[in-house]
């Protein structure tokens, strides 16, 4: 099987080089471009940590995309936040386009992401849900 209407689940990956992630944060244009106001205040609670925090998310963001089947197209990228819950769990809150397209497909993700002090990594798994008949969601 081919393709995202035959698959029931999908799945991305992407590694970051955290040195990247450093430089490109220097840049006010990139972080707004990039990053929603919400991650933004999270990387700033993050003091020495900031750099590999926003290397997870963005890695997070181009993990959405290739679960998705579309690269970064038909979203912007503040649309995909990784954020993290009260005990530090991280999860996906999409807004806008992103969230139309998860919502067309009837998925629900996963994400987990990792990092090392070279690298940040992330895994987005998307399982289509079935509808009331038990069929899948198109």
């Amino acid at each position: 099987m081919t393709g995202m209407q035959e698959s029931s689940l999908v799945t991305g990956i992407d590694l970051l080089e955290i040195s990247r992630m450093r430089r490109s944060m220097q840049s006010p244009r990139f972080m707004t471009r990039v990053f929603s106001v919400k991650e933004q205040a999270l990387f700033g609670q993050k003091g020495k940590g900031a750099a590999a925090s926003a290397a997870a998310n963005f890695a997070a963001k181009e993990a959405f995309s290739k679960a998705m089947g579309t690269g970064v197209r038909g979203f912007a990228l503040p649309e995909v936040q990784l954020l993290r819950d009260e005990l530090g769990k991280p999860y996906l809150e999409l807004t806008g386009k992103a969230l139309a397209m998860v919502q067309a497909k009837g998925l629900e993700l996963s994400v987990s992401v990792s990092h090392t002090q070279e690298y940040a990594c992330a895994v987005v798994v998307g399982l289509r849900r079935k509808t009331e008949g038990g069929t899948e969601h198109d």
